[in-house]
């Protein structure tokens, strides 16, 4: 079949772009629904435990700017709260977002006022995040939100580098983890007779999941 010059060109497109997007980075988020994700094949796992004291915690890669993390925040909040376990949250901020990196700057700047206003940031992010489109915005957004809580935020958050060095080096064990979407969420257990972690792959079993490790931690006593 004869193929006009455009149709070509339409097709030579086509084919280029197929191949760039073969390219890109296989970290993502996810967008596909608020409830599944692709299992990720754990290369590290000497992160996947309770922080010392705990024997059941909720473990989570974030970024902010990912629709998906905001969908999983206020179960993840309502899981950590009625099972008072711990919730560790490790930032995970994704290239192809515009703020996301930022705004995990920003919420260590608020973790060295306290860990629990770092908190409040990061699911005040969340709760507004389809609001928050920039950067400027997102500067904005915080100035009101140290505002409310009686802090000045200053106008360089970070001058010396150590709050982007501690977002970058959570990035980091990520991959060492091999994380390859947003969020990544695990119970893990200590000394537990089932499985040490098992990864919340559909989110309506989340607490099905915690009292199943709640119950073998009890065993394992």
């Amino acid at each position: 079949m004869n193929l006009s010059l455009t149709s070509r060109t339409l097709i030579r497109t086509f084919a280029l772009v197929f191949a760039f997007s073969g390219m890109v980075a296989t970290a993502h988020a996810q967008f596909g629904g608020p409830t599944s994700s692709p299992t990720t094949q754990v290369h590290d796992p000497s992160v996947l435990k309770p922080p010392a004291g705990a024997r059941v915690a909720i473990i989570e890669f974030e970024d902010m700017e990912c629709p998906d993390c905001a969908r999983a925040n206020p179960l993840l909040r309502e899981a950590a709260t009625k099972y008072n376990i711990p919730w560790v949250r490790h930032d995970f901020p994704l290239s192809f977002h515009v703020w996301s990196f930022q705004a995990a700057v920003n919420a260590r700047w608020f973790d060295t006022k306290s860990k629990k206003l770092g908190d409040e940031y990061r699911d005040a992010v969340f709760a507004n995040q389809q609001s928050i489109t920039t950067l400027e915005v997102l500067r904005t957004f915080t100035e009101k939100f140290a505002a409310d809580h009686k802090l000045s935020l200053p106008f360089a958050i970070d001058p010396q580098g150590t709050l982007t060095a501690a977002v970058k080096a959570d990035y980091a064990l990520g991959q060492r983890v091999g994380i390859e979407h947003t969020p990544t969420i695990w119970v893990v257990t200590s000394q537990s007779r089932g499985a040490p972690f098992v990864e919340v792959v559909d989110r309506s079993k989340l607490f099905q999941l915690i009292d199943q490790a709640i119950a073998d931690t009890k065993a394992s006593k």
